[in-house]
């Protein structure tokens, strides 16, 4: 299968390309707008070639179409705000689509918006292949199978400070800096503001950390997808609590009216970031909790954790879209049209590239 990965010398789809390279089943194109940084980075990988092509141009599905496209995988974010010209030129083209989306509309809308053309083109497209939701929504599975309720759902990422951090992320997060946003709290929608009012949160190989409210496509897609009761809530958590703590300072600023843009900031405090690696490590996490009624009706409370270190965070983002593109490659057909990675992977899918970058996981029990 001819894969292009859009945006192949980035942050993210530099280790999708690193993770794809050599498969026997797959001829790799590296893809961006700087046809040189491609063709660099792709020399160093084993079968890939690389390629400019400028997702904005208007020969796009051209190029798809003259480079014999099969798959392409989007990771040229940030996809908050992001239009689905991308994916509309795959449906065009006839050709399959993965994306790394964790932008709440573009992943929530997107069935609705291009089910049909892809139905019609006989290919699938599957956006949200990342941390959201398609590993949070493995664990929840793994963790709640059997069980007749889920009561309460909570999730806290905790990036380690010295990991590779881009400014598309970067931007991507300070755009619901002090937004409001809707949270599915006490049974009921509820409005809450991004980046604000940080709690503590418990992990069971990283230290305790602050963390924020975060808006990601999980907080609208689980709680009808897992009829919870009463709390969805999903935060993230810095490593350097003055960080945690600046993200609160900026939500109560644009609350007041006092800062418009957050992500005008992006840059700024990307390059500023470096001068706190000193106050961190290479260590981070993530944590789902989740609370409800067992197969036998009663009450329990499940956590999973996964710690990463020597800053291998960052391929967790990735492990998604390796998986269902190593899926398609080997021949493997998923029904077609457009839908939300959602449940579209079991947990034990991901332990072989967990035991990859040598990071643990842990399912504890809780009072």
């Amino acid at each position: 299968m001819r894969v292009m990965v859009l945006g192949g010398y980035g942050n993210f789809g530099a280790r999708i390309c690193r993770a794809l390279s050599g498969d026997t089943n797959i001829a790799l194109l590296v893809a961006g707008r700087d046809g040189q940084k491609a063709a660099a980075f792709a020399s160093g990988l084993r079968g890939a070639q690389g390629v400019a092509i400028d997702l904005h141009g208007e020969r796009f599905v051209d190029a798809l179409r003259e480079h014999q496209v099969e798959l392409l995988i989007h990771t040229a974010g940030p996809f908050q705000g992001q239009d689905y010209a991308v994916a509309q030129a795959c449906a065009q083209a006839g050709v399959h689509y993965i994306d790394l989306a964790d932008g709440r509309r573009f992943v929530c809308d997107f069935a609705q918006a291009l089910h049909a053309p892809f139905v019609l083109a006989q290919r699938v497209a599957i956006t949200g292949a990342s941390t959201v939701p398609a590993l949070s929504s493995a664990v929840v599975d793994a963790l709640c199978a059997g069980w007749q309720a889920l009561d309460t759902l909570d999730i806290c990422i905790a990036p380690a400070q010295t990991a590779p951090r881009g400014v598309a992320t970067l931007r991507a997060v300070l755009s619901y800096c002090g937004a409001p946003l809707q949270v599915w709290h006490g049974g009921r929608w509820q409005t809450q503001m991004g980046w604000a009012h940080p709690k503590r949160v418990a992990f069971h190989r990283l230290h305790s950390r602050l963390g924020a409210l975060c808006d990601i496509p999980d907080l609208e897609l689980f709680p009808a997808h897992y009829r919870v009761r009463d709390r969805m809530e999903f935060l993230a958590a810095l490593e350097v609590g003055a960080a945690q703590r600046a993200f609160a300072v900026l939500a109560w600023l644009r609350q007041r009216g006092w800062v418009k843009n957050p992500s005008a900031w992006a840059s700024f405090l990307h390059g500023s970031a470096a001068a706190f690696d000193f106050l961190g490590s290479g260590l981070g996490g993530m944590v789902v909790r989740v609370a409800g009624v067992d197969a036998h009706g009663a009450p329990v409370r499940r956590a999973w954790h996964i710690a990463a270190d020597d800053d291998h965070g960052p391929e967790i983002p990735c492990m998604a879209a390796i998986l269902l593109a190593r899926r398609l490659a080997a021949g493997e057909r998923l029904p077609p049209g457009a839908y939300p990675c959602l449940s579209l992977h079991a947990l034990a899918d991901f332990a072989p590239e967990f035991a990859r970058w040598g990071m643990v996981t842990d399912v504890v029990e809780e009072a």
